[in-house]
C-alpha cells in the first residue's frame, strides 16, 4: 500500500510514518547532545524532518542510511549538504558506517524494530549512544525489568550491554500518516560494567531458550542446557521472567560445555 504525501510516496511495506512535529525533533536532538559525539548515523531519514536538525549540529561527521531510492533523491534535492552523506542501503545489511565509535539515531521503521536492536547489539563495541523512536510496546519491552510481563529476550539482551532510559512518548498525530500504535523514544548507553557471562554465545542461548517456553519453570524450559546436579538448584524453580540480567549471566557459567549441548541437539 502506498499513499502520496507532497512530493514523496509513503510506502507501508517499509513501515514509513514520517515525523512532522518540530518539537519532537528538537527533543530528540537535545537527548543526543547530552552525550557528545563526533560521528552520527541516522537510520531511515525519510522526508528529512529530523535530518534537518541533525545537519545543524556543528563539528560532526554525519551520515544517513535510507533504503528507498525515491527518498534518497528527495533528500539530496531538498538538502544539498547531504551530498555524499547518504548510504542507499538496507540498514540491516550494511557494513559499519564509520571507523571507531559512533552515535545512532532515527525514527526507526516499526516493522523491523527488534532487528534494529539486535543490529545495535552486533555493533555494541562501537555504538556509544543510541536515541531512537520505537513503537511504544517495543520501547517498553526494552526497558522492562524482571517480574514484568513485557520482560523478555529483548529486555535481557539489551540491558546486558546497555543502560536504557525511557525518555518520552510521542502522540500519533505527530506523524504523517498517523500510525495505529503509540510511539516512544528511548536511549541506550553502554554499561560501564558489562555483565560477566561465560561467553556471549552461551548467554544468548540461555536467554533465548529460557524465554522460548516462558510459562514453564527454568528447570523445564532450559533442561537441555544443564546437568542434573545443577538443575537441583533453587533458582530453577523460577520462570525466565523472574530472573535478573545478572542471574542469567551467572547461570551461564553452570551450563554444560557447548560441545555437549551441540551433541545433544544433533
Amino acid at each position: 500500500m502506498q499513499m502520496k504525501q507532497g512530493n514523496i510516496t509513503l510506502k507501508k511495506s517499509l513501515g514509513q510514518h514520517f515525523l512532522r512535529d518540530e518539537n519532537i525533533c528538537r527533543k530528540i536532538v537535545a537527548a543526543l547532545m547530552e552525550h557528545p559525539f563526533d560521528q552520527l548515523l541516522e537510520v531511515g531519514p525519510g522526508a528529512g524532518a529530523l535530518t534537518k536538525h541533525l545537519l545543524a549540529i556543528p563539528n560532526i561527521q554525519f551520515r544517513a542510511v535510507e533504503i528507498d531510492s525515491e527518498k534518497v533523491n528527495f533528500l539530496e534535492e531538498t538538502f544539498p549538504q547531504l551530498a555524499g552523506k547518504i548510504i542507499e542501503q538496507d540498514f540491516l545489511a550494511m557494513e559499519r558506517p564509520f571507523g571507531g565509535k559512533f552515535t545512532l539515531t532515527g525514527n526507526f521503521p516499526y516493522n523491523i524494530s527488534s532487528q534494529i536492536l539486535f543490529r545495535v547489539l552486533e555493533w555494541k563495541s562501537e555504538v556509544e549512544c543510541m536515541v531512537g523512536m520505537f513503537q511504544k510496546e517495543v520501547a517498553q519491552r526494552v526497558v522492562s525489568r524482571e517480574g514484568s510481563k513485557a520482560y523478555g529476550v529483548l529486555s535481557v539482551l539489551v540491558q546486558a550491554f546497555f543502560d536504557v532510559d525511557y525518555l518520552f512518548e510521542v502522540h500519533e498525530q505527530c506523524f504523517q500518516p498517523p500510525p495505529k500504535v503509540k510511539s516512544a523514544v528511548i536511549r541506550l548507553l553502554p554499561r560501564k560494567e558489562p555483565i560477566l557471562a561465560r561467553s556471549e554465545k552461551d548467554f544468548f542461548l540461555l536467554v533465548k531458550t529460557a524465554f522460548n517456553q516462558r510459562r514453564k519453570t527454568l528447570r523445564n524450559a532450559a533442561r537441555g542446557l544443564f546437568g542434573e546436579v545443577e538443575l537441583q538448584s533453587e533458582i530453577f524453580n523460577k520462570r525466565a521472567e523472574q530472573l535478573t540480567v545478572g542471574q542469567f549471566a551467572a547461570l551461564s557459567f553452570k551450563m554444560k560445555p557447548a560441545a555437549v549441548i551441540k551433541m545433544n541437539d544433533a
